[in-house]
């Protein structure tokens, strides 16, 4: 009996070891490091997530290297609900002819939503980018549902394609490359336009005593010169 219950502790014992051994190699083979971004990008979603990354340039810098023919292409998107021919009808979304430049809700007898035709101002190039940055942030509660163009300079291509139907407004100037920043040119005006500096002297100031300080003191030494 002893030698059964041996046998038995052995084969235990030995698939307790393999099994052991089994579990090492499947994690040496199988093993994955957690990714440095979750999740699965989903395209026309924006991104939410916390930390952002490289700062946007401003419109008008991307503007100035916009591509219209990009923008038409991107455009497509957007042809399930907007027209953008002259004198093209309104579907989903309204006409785009001529837009930029012009009033939020511009479009005579379009149903806009009372969100979007509460925002101030007009179609600006700024305003354009903010929108198709995310038409919920720019008019929360508006009825447009698409979610915005993460990439900065696809919204720009985008504009500089809208601008060019109909609208044809001049772009804004970029800021010129290696610009420098106001307060140093505040300060060369200052130097320029700023009053003059004192006088300097470059003499040493006369000890007491000396001909410069004390005439009685010149003439005793002018007398002995002679």
């Amino acid at each position: 009996m002893d030698d059964r219950f041996n046998t038995i502790a052995g084969w235990a014992l030995a698939g307790g070891i393999a099994a052991l051994g089994l579990s090492i190699v499947s994690g040496m083979v199988f093993h994955s490091e957690r990714p440095e971004k979750m999740g699965y990008a989903i395209e026309g979603v924006e991104d939410t997530s916390e930390g952002g990354g490289a700062a946007v340039a401003p419109i008008a810098t991307r503007l100035a290297a916009a591509d219209v023919a990009k923008g038409a292409d991107i455009f497509k998107q957007c042809t399930a609900c907007h027209t953008i021919n002259q004198g093209g009808a309104s579907g989903i979304g309204p006409n785009l002819y001529a837009a930029v430049g012009k009033p939020h809700g511009h479009v005579p007898g379009f149903a806009y939503s009372d969100a979007l035709k509460a925002v101030p101002g007009t179609w600006t190039f700024e305003a354009l980018d903010s929108w198709l940055t995310s038409p919920r942030k720019y008019a929360p509660g508006t009825k447009m549902t698409f979610a915005g163009l993460s990439n900065p300079q696809d919204r720009a291509n985008v504009i500089a394609y809208l601008n060019s139907q109909g609208s044809n407004l001049p772009l804004p100037a970029a800021p010129a490359a290696g610009e420098e920043p106001a307060a140093d040119n505040a300060a060369e005006a200052n130097v320029a336009e700023g009053a003059g500096t004192a006088n300097v002297s470059n003499e040493a100031t006369p000890a007491e005593g000396t001909p410069a300080k004390d005439p009685q003191a010149a003439i005793q030494a002018e007398k002995k010169g002679h």
